[in-house]
């Protein structure tokens, strides 16, 4: 099991770090809990650890230790976060993040998951960089990424709510209030926005109701979502974390405090979506695959071969997922009426948006689309391929006049990179599972 730990825990506190570990492992975030500093040095030159939360009572827990952790691991980028009882907000220089003791479980593994997925998106901006120069692409820091960030705060206009929103403004971001869930989405097809703010009042249930909303949109569906509990509230956190919510403030949760996490989602979600904006702008681009804007073959086999290198020297997980559609009468039908090609750009606009900013997607053939999925292992990619496939076969495509509009269905394919292997072999093997499960069928 500590194998594929993917988070450190340095403390001696047994209490508390049990009870956290085996909530974290529940939740899918494998734990491995270190009482030494040395151990915890081990551990993270040797497995494949994405975070590290060390015990303020601790006393290795500095600067210097957070220093050595990261020259341990580089070139990984490595989330480190202090956990102490302090009732001041304050993240100490070197620190990424503050959490409390009392923190519950479902918030430290949604935030954790933030701050890993933002560092590999990082480390995946770099390796676009590269490619975009290989291949005399525009450059990504021409694409507005500096811009003041945009935040849209949903709910009634109470003291609290004036008092963030002028916090917010104070440090260069603009906020745009919504009174209604109506007004919020008018907003959000109009405008992009950072992340959104929703106020929870007396009941969350239309706070909720608009995260879900915005989960069901393939354009908002990476949008960051922040809950403010002004109340308290009976609220199961686990389900409203399904329903789309990013990270959630309660009462007792400071306004610095908001401000910084709300901030820091935002700008995580800004870097995202400039790489979004940077592969739609080359959509047409004489590169790119021309049916759907995706990246071509042989650009994504470049792009796979350079994410395959990065992964062996930052010890992290790379899979890769194979889309094939289904060999189904509906799309038989589709295309031999040319429906289907017709539909192509659709597909692949909502593959693009579907997949994770990291995330690579290509179109190998006419009806195979392939993801590289950095830092991610084999159950997670395969969560990833599903998800891709379900949203998509929701979506009913026009088949011409007068006809019936059919469905896209997709068989998903997934390989993990084993090590010092090929990334074409592993592409190989994801495609192989698809063909067995066809011929499955």
């Amino acid at each position: 099991m500590t194998l594929n730990a993917r988070l450190l825990i340095l403390s001696r506190n047994d209490g508390w770090s049990s009870h956290l570990s085996d909530a974290l492992d529940r939740l899918g975030w494998r734990t491995i809990t270190a009482k030494h500093e040395r151990a915890a040095m081990a551990a993270i030159s040797d497995l494949q650890v994405e975070a590290v939360l060390i015990d303020a009572e601790h006393p290795a827990a500095s600067a210097d230790l957070v220093y050595d952790l990261r020259t341990a691991c580089q070139p990984r980028r490595l989330p480190i976060i202090l956990v102490t009882n302090q009732s001041a907000y304050d993240i100490p220089s070197g620190w990424d993040m503050v959490f409390s003791p009392q923190a519950h479980p479902h918030q430290i593994m949604l935030r954790l998951e933030h701050m890993v997925r933002a560092n590999v998106a990082e480390e995946e901006y770099d390796l676009r960089r590269e490619t975009f120069v290989d291949l005399k692409m525009p450059s990504l820091e021409s694409l507005g990424l500096g811009a003041g960030l945009r935040v849209l705060s949903v709910g009634d206009p109470d003291p609290a709510f004036l008092s963030l929103m002028n916090t917010l403004r104070g440090q260069g971001t603009e906020v745009i209030a919504a009174f209604s869930s109506y007004s919020a989405f008018d907003y959000l097809h109009e405008t992009e926005f950072d992340t959104v703010v929703l106020w929870g009042g007396s009941t969350p249930a239309e706070a909720l109701s608009v995260a879900a909303g915005m989960r069901r949109n393939t354009r908002l569906y990476h949008t960051p979502v922040f809950l403010r509990l002004q109340k308290a509230v009976e609220i199961d956190v686990g389900e409203a974390y399904l329903r789309g919510v990013s990270d959630i403030s309660y009462p007792d949760t400071s306004e610095p405090e908001i401000a910084d996490r709300i901030l820091r989602l935002a700008r995580s979600y800004r870097r995202q979506f400039t790489i979004r904006k940077a592969l739609e702008s080359l959509r047409n681009g004489p590169k790119m695959d021309k049916g759907t804007g995706l990246f071509s073959r042989d650009i994504f086999a470049s792009h796979l071969a350079r994410l395959s290198r990065t992964a062996a020297e930052r010890n992290r997980p790379l899979s890769v997922c194979v889309l094939k559609i289904s060999e189904t009468p509906d799309i038989a039908a589709a295309r031999s009426r040319k429906a289907l090609e017709r539909a192509m750009p659709q597909i692949g606009s909502m593959i693009s948006r579907l997949v994770r900013a990291e995330d690579t997607a290509g179109r190998l053939s006419p009806e195979v689309f392939a993801l590289a999925l950095p830092a991610t292992p084999y159950a997670a990619a395969q969560n990833v391929g599903e998800r891709i496939a379900a949203v998509i076969g929701c979506t009913a495509f026009e088949a011409g006049s007068g006809k019936s509009p059919f469905i896209v269905e997709f068989d998903v394919g997934v390989a993990e990179l084993k090590p010092n292997e090929p990334a074409a072999s592993a592409l190989m093997r994801a495609a192989e599972s698809v063909n067995r499960r066809q011929e499955a069928v």
